[in-house]
């Protein structure tokens, strides 16, 4: 009897236990997560810059900008062209009209070697004309030696003519690869919208050095989100799909949102609020909140805003 009121007792307790932790799970699951946060556009702002190149190592000037803040662009659009730019263009049609001359240059060759090959069959059938009247004693020795020496010099001349047409039919090759070469860093010379997008501010105006700077800032601005910074406590209460609340004193009214993703890495807090007793030098790991209308937050990127994450 007093074993089975252990075993009896042991049991109630273990569901108690199991009770108790589903309590606390649950609580845990249900907790709101507050946070601050700023206003990005989808995939952040885009920093668009020039490529350097062989003509412009420390960077090129703006030679002329094709857009204003707050324009929308299409994808590849044409934003900014540089000092390089004509400068790769005149190199462009050099390289055309050296491939117009390596073209040229490969029919000669060409034609050369036909006629040195042609002449190599002359010459070989003459030496057989006289190695056959040898034979039959109607030539001498020296001349069908003779015929066969000029045979084989003109085999020698028609195969030497074929190698250099085939050497000038590289050298057409080498003139077409310049060509895409320059056309390449005609591009790279210019500026172009890699997604469509609003431009949010410009650095570099026309002749000015567009160096390791930026030329402009791009960005999604009508697919907006926020960018909540969660103490890496809270992290643990947050799950993708979870609705979102932000506010902010610059918006009329507070704005919908869904966790769409959580970052992988750990950083330091950007954004710090007005409270003295604030954590400054907390941890925190940032979660992306897709707006459910980002019409309201379109011109107000980085604004800093208050994230509540509910259960």
């Amino acid at each position: 009897m007093q074993y089975q009121m252990s075993v009896l007792y042991k049991t109630i307790f273990r569901t108690l236990l199991l009770a108790s932790t589903l309590v606390i799970a649950q609580q845990v699951q249900a907790q709101a997560v507050s946070a601050l946060g700023r206003l990005e556009p989808e995939n952040g702002v885009l920093h668009l810059g020039v490529s350097s190149s062989s003509h412009a190592i420390s960077g090129s000037i703006i030679a002329e900008l094709l857009v204003n803040e707050g324009d929308w662009v299409e994808t590849g659009q044409l934003l900014a062209t540089t000092d390089s730019t004509a400068m790769m263009r005149a190199s462009a049609l050099k390289a055309e009209a050296e491939l117009e001359l390596a073209r040229r240059a490969a029919e000669a060759a060409s034609s050369q070697a036909d006629e040195a090959c042609t002449l190599a069959d002359v010459a070989a059938s003459e030496a057989g004309r006289r190695s056959n009247l040898l034979e039959k004693k109607l030539a001498s020795t020296e001349e069908a030696e003779q015929a066969q020496g000029e045979a084989q010099a003109k085999a020698a001349s028609c195969t030497a003519a074929q190698a250099n047409a085939r050497v000038a039919e590289s050298t057409i090759k080498v003139a077409q690869a310049r060509i895409v070469i320059d056309e390449i860093e005609i591009e790279r010379s210019m500026v172009h919208a890699p997604v469509a997008g609003q431009v949010l501010e410009i650095h570099t105006r026309p002749g000015e050095m567009a160096g390791a700077h930026s030329v402009l800032d791009l960005g999604r601005t009508d697919h907006m989100f926020a960018i909540a910074e969660v103490y890496e406590t809270d992290i643990r209460y947050v799950q993708t799909g979870q609705r979102a609340t932000i506010s902010s004193a610059a918006l009329d009214n507070d704005l919908g949102g869904t966790v769409k993703y959580i970052r992988q890495k750990i950083h330091k807090q950007d954004e710090i609020g007005t409270d003295p007793a604030a954590r400054k030098d907390a941890r925190i790991i940032e979660v992306e909140i897709e707006l459910e209308n980002s019409t309201p937050a379109a011109g107000l990127t980085n604004l800093q805003v208050d994230v509540v994450i509910h259960p």
